[in-house]
């Protein structure tokens, strides 16, 4: 069951026309747009050589799964005859257009900055050479170590009328070869697969263990004879395909869940390719033949790469250790009150209230790692659940393993339609089960997204509920690398609505509203567009309306509605968005002073904030969800309040200091169209690095006991570079 979406929660009624198409902006275009704005990181020359680099293969990265998941939305619906047009007014085949021209300038501008880079890398002694640039003594030693190594793992596949057209996995590399046998005229045709893996090759092979390395395929290519012996290679060329990743097999009629993924990751292997990628020197004749074999329009889904195929293996050379071309390292410090309290974690939270945690300023494994890891060792422990959207191998599996084995109670929802980590969890799945671990799958037709984990402990003579409530996976490795919010409690009202939210998962009836906490997809969606409207009515009558959001994307037409009511009335409506938004401020007489800042930096931006200001009766909460209809609608999300004062200055402080950023923020013009700031000088730090100098104040003042004279100082400090930025514009 989902929760209703219809106008009647666009109270309270007003004149504004909300239904022309040009007010919205396109989900799939400003994903892109934001691809565009990781792409200007790699061609800021501010950022540290490698990290450039990094950023070149993040955007291909990036720019493959937007293949696989929106390309591939969009040609599903292309062939089922859709022609519902878009919030923006676009039908299915104009949006794929639309991509797929954007997508080709995006790929044009990688090439550009990939040739300026390796440019520069040079100058650095990091090269990638030609084969054909080898001296004679480096050639022969490659192909010795082409022998012992590549060879034995390469199968050429023949493709004439006794040998039908090989399959092709999704995202890898392959040689197109044409041969002949000396003096022959009759031409034939193999693919030879590229075998990129861990387990197999790097892309990259190193000459002489130096920084100077040959692509796996181009030292292929120049030892194709040990492969075709005695044959004459007439031509080679390079080619790579993307698969659709949406398959959906229907969850109403599955027996098991747990085999329904597995059947969807066996179909999702043969799923319909929607781009085909070619070297510029492949043969017409060749390339029309792959497009046709694949069942491609050659026209729209054939695109031609100079340059290096597939530039996330660029990954390979990011990770050179030349310290001079990285960022600082960043080594985040302990929380305050976490740091040098080596106490019990549940008498810390009982003692001293909830506690804010932020990744990655503050390490994952001292605060969320530590509680889990004190739940499960912990004697007054009784039970444990948790959810896991995405996780990965050590001390999160490993405690909640440890606390089965101590006899505790401990239920794990996995969610096993989490895309592309569906593997990994059906492995967690069965080794949590295995330890005699309740393991529950969620809530049939809903995605389980929350971040929670909730522990129950006898304290003294009665029982308390513990929390942790997140707005990122419970994954050791994206903790160092995504900013998230954390909160660790035992507010007695959200551990109940917690262990009704629980029961529900592992069981069947929702409650019909909870205490503190706000749900999706019952209660939170509601909630929020009478939250916004509640600020409208304080703004008629008081003039003192204030929206502010952090958010990943801004998708769903009803909250962007409401929006739009909101500071049409006057409402200041702040968001900070990373990706997706529909939301277009600066329209005249409707979103006049709204603004949309994203932030880009060397994490990538993860968390979730919500305020309200309630005519000073402030409302804060963090939570898992984005504001977009497949969250709000299609999952199980919660967002939480942040009541306490102190952690209150926190999300202050973080909302102030983005707002403020003027080095790596970009702002949004009426148009759609995003506008870097520009920073008053060179030293000018963005909020990410402001952000980590803050997390070290606060450890170094809290040695001190000024830890809260601290935060008001610098809470006092950016509030006053918000306003005067807010003069000046």
């Amino acid at each position: 069951m989902n929760a209703p979406t219809d106008d009647s929660l666009l109270s309270p009624t007003d004149t504004l026309d909300l239904s022309d198409p040009s007010l919205y902006l396109n989900r799939e275009l400003t994903w892109l747009a934001f691809n565009q704005r990781v792409l200007h990181e790699a061609d800021d020359p501010r950022n540290p050589l490698l990290e450039r680099v990094k950023f070149l293969a993040i955007v291909s990265n990036n720019l493959d799964e937007f293949f696989m998941k929106r390309i591939g939305g969009l040609k599903q619906q292309i062939a089922a005859a859709v022609h519902t047009p878009s919030l923006d007014g676009r039908t299915p085949l104009q949006q794929l257009k639309a991509c797929q021209t954007a997508a080709r300038a995006f790929q044009m501008e990688q090439r550009r900055i990939d040739e300026a880079l390796i440019l520069e890398l040079t100058a650095h002694d990091i090269r990638i050479i030609r084969h054909a640039d080898l001296s004679a003594d480096a050639s022969a030693r490659l192909r010795e170590y082409f022998r012992a190594n590549i060879f034995p793992m390469l199968t050429p596949l023949a493709m004439d009328p006794a040998h039908p057209f090989p399959f092709i996995s999704n995202l890898t590399l392959n040689l197109l070869v044409t041969l002949r046998f000396p003096g022959g005229n009759e031409i034939y045709m193999a693919r030879v697969k590229v075998p990129v893996s861990k387990d197999v090759s790097r892309r990259l092979i190193a000459v002489d263990g130096s920084y100077t390395f040959v692509t796996l395929e181009d030292l292929m290519v120049n030892n194709l004879d040990m492969l075709f012996p005695g044959m004459e290679i007439v031509s080679c060329a390079l080619f790579r395909v993307t698969r659709n990743a949406i398959v959906e097999p229907d969850a109403e009629t599955a027996n098991d869940l747990l085999e329904m993924i597995e059947t969807e990751l066996r179909e999702r292997h043969f799923a319909p390719i929607v781009r085909l990628e070619v070297e510029p020197k492949m043969e017409p004749t060749h390339r029309g033949m792959l497009a046709a074999e694949l069942g491609l329009n050659e026209d729209e889904d054939v695109f031609e790469i100079a340059g290096m195929m597939a530039l996330r293996d660029l990954f390979e050379l990011a990770a050179i250790d030349k310290p001079e071309l990285h960022d600082k390292p960043h080594r985040p410090v302990d929380h305050p009150l976490l740091a040098n309290d080596r106490r019990n974690i549940f008498h810390i939270i009982r003692e001293n209230g909830p506690i804010l945690l932020q990744h990655p300023y503050q390490p994952f494994s001292t605060s969320v790692e530590r509680f889990l890891r004190t739940a499960a060792e912990d004697p007054k422990v009784l039970a444990i659940k948790m959810t896991l959207y995405r996780t990965s191998a050590g001390a999160i599996l490993d405690s909640l393993i440890q606390a089965a084995r101590n006899g505790k109670q401990v239920a794990v929802l996995v969610e096993l339609k989490a895309r592309f980590d569906e593997a990994a969890n059906i492995q967690w799945a069965r080794r949590l089960e295995a330890e005699g671990i309740h393991v529950n799958y969620g809530v049939m037709g809903l995605k389980t997204h929350s971040k929670l984990i909730f522990i129950v402990r006898r304290d003294y003579a009665q029982l308390r509920r513990y929390y942790h409530i997140g707005t990122g996976n419970y994954h050791a490795g994206t903790a160092k690398l995504y900013t998230d919010l954390g909160m660790l409690g035992c507010d007695e009202d959200i551990g109940q609505d917690l262990t009704e939210l629980f029961n529900y998962l592992t069981g069947y009836s929702p409650p019909p509203s909870y205490r503190k906490i706000l749900a999706a997809p019952y209660t939170l969606k509601r909630s929020i567009i009478d939250k916004i409207n509640r600020e409208i009515t304080h703004q008629k009558r008081t003039g003192n309306g204030l929206i502010q959001m952090k958010m990943n994307a801004l998708e769903d037409a009803d909250i962007t509605r409401a929006l739009y009511r909101a500071s049409h009335t006057g409402v200041q409506v702040d968001l900070i968005i990373r990706d997706t938004c529909r939301f277009r401020p600066g329209l005249p007489n409707i979103s006049e002073k709204a603004r949309v800042v994203s932030i880009v930096g060397r994490f990538l931006e993860h968390g979730r904030i919500m305020y309200f200001h309630n005519n000073g009766a402030e409302e804060y909460y963090i939570g898992s969800a984005d504001m977009m209809g497949r969250n709000l609608d299609s999952r199980v999300e919660v967002h939480a309040p942040v009541e306490n004062p102190e952690l209150r200055q926190e999300l202050r402080l973080i909302l102030d200091v983005q707002f403020a950023d003027t080095r790596s923020a970009w702002e949004m013009n009426s148009a759609g169209e995003y506008i870097q700031r520009i920073p008053l000088d060179d030293n000018t730090k963005g909020a990410q690095e402001t952000l980590i100098e803050v997390a070290e104040k606060r450890l170094a003042a809290a040695a001190k006991h000024k830890e809260k004279k601290v935060r008001s100082k610098l809470l006092s400090h950016f509030q006053w570079r918000l306003r005067d930025r807010n003069l000046r514009s």
